[in-house]
């Protein structure tokens, strides 16, 4: 369905020297930097899948997303939908895909929701019939019902975003493009996104690619995750495969008696002195230790710590994804390029 190989966007920055002396030297003999925010980035997307694409700011994330739409050409590289080149065949592409950003939209501002709909339905010339079925469809997923004769203006963040996702479902697209879907929203509107999302995805098999900071969306909705960092692959797989490559990193919390603050203190710099990647941190009773499972077992640490300290409650956790992510994009750990 979608197939990226080797893509690379290059940008012509204009370096100005500081002064009215530099601004007239830029004008007559400007000086340029080339800065390159996609660097050969290589993925494909199955039919049916919805895709998770991370990274931290800055890391060509939108760049990658504004070539796939057409928006942006390519410095090099290639792209394909659905068998079409995003760029040259664009007339028939976007009629193939739908694009949600969320600190954007595409509905009038002015109009009530049902006008704005109309407006695209003639845009994307779908037939009166289709058109009716969509929107009962779109209706039952999203629960447009309450808001949908409301102008655009009047609506919530929430109910936008809603109102967002079904403009650009509206004419059945193959592949749906969605950046930050749920940023900014509570925690109930967030769990009605991502349900419609799921909805439309399993009914429709439409192709998903989703850029988002919430990795709550990521662990729900996601099959695969691609990360890029400083415009290169990171990593791309599931995230059953992340957590067993990279999640190594466990963490020990226990309380202890105050009284023996000293002595588990000691314990703790000791073991932090024993292992490269342990590091601890107390706070009143509590402590809590972070370790590499590769480097010392659960077994032994648990081990460990029982015959030195005095415990009254223990609870051993494994990695989540925020904390695996957050190691990988802090290099503190290493990553296998193949």
């Amino acid at each position: 369905m979608i197939h990226v190989e080797n893509l690379k966007k290059d940008f012509k920055k204009t370096l100005k020297d500081p002064g009215l002396k530099g601004s007239l030297t830029s004008l007559i003999k400007p000086k340029h930097e080339i800065i390159t925010a996609v660097d050969d980035i290589s993925f494909t997307v199955e039919e049916g899948e919805i895709m998770g694409f991370i990274g931290p700011n800055g890391a060509g994330k939108s760049t990658v997303m504004k070539m796939l739409t057409g928006i942006l050409t390519p410095t090099s590289g290639t792209c394909l939908i659905n068998g079409k080149n995003p760029q040259e065949d664009r007339k028939k592409y976007v009629k193939e895909i739908g694009v949600v950003f969320g600190q954007r939209t595409q509905l009038w501002w002015d109009l009530p929701l049902t006008e704005t709909y109309t407006v695209l339905k003639e845009i994307y010339q779908v037939p009166d019939k289709q058109f009716k079925k969509r929107m009962d469809f779109l209706n039952e997923v999203l629960e447009l019902q309450s808001f949908i004769t409301s102008p655009v203006r009047t609506l919530s963040l929430g109910q936008r975003m809603r109102a967002d996702i079904a403009a650009s479902m509206l004419h059945s697209p193959k592949v749906l493009f969605l950046d930050e879907p749920t940023i900014g929203l509570d925690v109930v509107v967030k769990d009605n996104i991502r349900k419609a999302i799921t909805k439309i995805n399993q009914e429709e098999q439409t192709t998903v690619i989703l850029t988002t900071h919430d990795l709550s969306d990521i662990e729900e909705l996601c099959s695969r995750i691609v990360m890029i960092d400083k415009g290169k692959n990171v990593f791309d797989g599931d995230l059953k495969k992340l957590k067993v490559d990279f999640g190594q990193s466990r963490k020990l919390d226990f309380e202890f008696d105050l009284r023996e603050i000293e002595s588990v203190t000691k314990y703790c710099e000791t073991m932090k002195e024993k292992y490269n990647e342990l590091s601890y941190k107390i706070q009143n009773n509590k402590v809590g230790i972070q370790f590499n499972s590769d480097e010392v077992t659960v077994k032994e640490m648990i081990q460990t710590t029982l015959s030195n300290v005095n415990i009254r409650d223990m609870v051993m956790k494994d990695s989540d994804i925020e904390e695996i992510i957050r190691r990988i994009y802090g290099k503190e750990v290493s990553l296998n390029e193949e």
